[in-house]
């Protein structure tokens, strides 16, 4: 039964429910709405296309539309934004493009995603032991998003080659080297949902959907990060954990989804 939240978690809900800075159009392709973004930064896209033929961004009554291949437009577009400093930190990493529906209908560089205004999809995994303490990890320094930041065990985005299950799988291991099958009751928790600005980007707004999972750790097991991007984990009991998200020290995502795994 869902608790009654406390202020720590409304605090949460609040900063994770927050409307766009500015005013955003959307953005369509073969008429379908895939991601809303700045006037402005649209205009600046536009711009730079307008000597090239065929254009891949056009703007008419109706609203601002992609052509061509999407994956292929996108490429162009993602490039474009690189060059007049519309896109942050670059990742090599492509992300998929998805409708309301979730169906994917393309892919798009991971640093495009967010000027854009298109759908992402992140997994968490939440690390208990059998005395009731939580294994939480410490994000690398040099992370492009909330270094130094505490998070759940493991937290990370679904690629366009994952599925869900499998984003579980490979992001376990990369950044806690540990096997599912090597946990115990493994179970999927729910969903959480992120809709607010964010600084990753020129007019950037993060409309994301979580799905959380939890396991017990064995006390055989010890997280060993595979892939550099944490600098530490710890274990920790509940009121610690529960006192460093209420301090900020923990990333908004990961709060969400551990408040969602106390019950509130």
């Amino acid at each position: 039964m869902l608790q009654t939240p406390p202020d720590w978690v409304l605090r949460l809900r609040a900063a994770a429910d927050q409307p766009p800075l500015r005013e955003r159009v959307p953005l369509r392709w073969g008429g379908i709405e895939i991601g809303h973004a700045e006037h402005a930064v649209l205009q600046q896209i536009e711009r730079a296309f307008s000597y090239q033929r065929p254009t891949v961004l056009r703007h008419e009554a109706a609203g601002w539309h992609i052509d061509g291949n999407l994956t292929e437009s996108l490429a162009r577009i993602a490039l474009t934004m690189r060059e007049l400093n519309l896109a942050d930190r670059w990742r090599n990493e492509q992300l998929p493009v998805i409708d309301s529906g979730e169906q994917v209908l393309g892919t798009v560089e991971r640093a495009a995603v967010y000027p854009l205004g298109f759908r992402t999809r992140g997994v968490h995994l939440v690390g208990e032991t059998s005395d009731g303490q939580f294994w939480v990890q410490q994000r690398s320094l040099t992370k492009a998003n909330d270094p130094g930041q505490w998070d759940t065990l493991m937290g990370g985005m679904i690629s366009a080659v994952d599925t869900l299950e499998g984003a579980l799988v490979r992001e376990t291991w990369e950044e806690a080297g540990l096997r599912l099958h090597d946990l115990f009751g493994l179970t999927f928790g729910g969903v959480v949902q992120v809709h607010r600005p964010t600084t990753d980007g020129v007019g950037s707004y993060i409309s994301e959907r979580i799905d959380w999972y939890r396991a017990t750790i064995p006390a055989n097991c010890v997280p060993i990060n595979q892939d550099g991007e944490v600098a530490r984990f710890a274990k920790v009991p509940r009121k610690s954990m529960v006192a460093g998200i209420s301090a900020g020290k923990f990333t908004l995502e990961a709060g969400l989804v551990t408040a969602a795994a106390l019950g509130f």
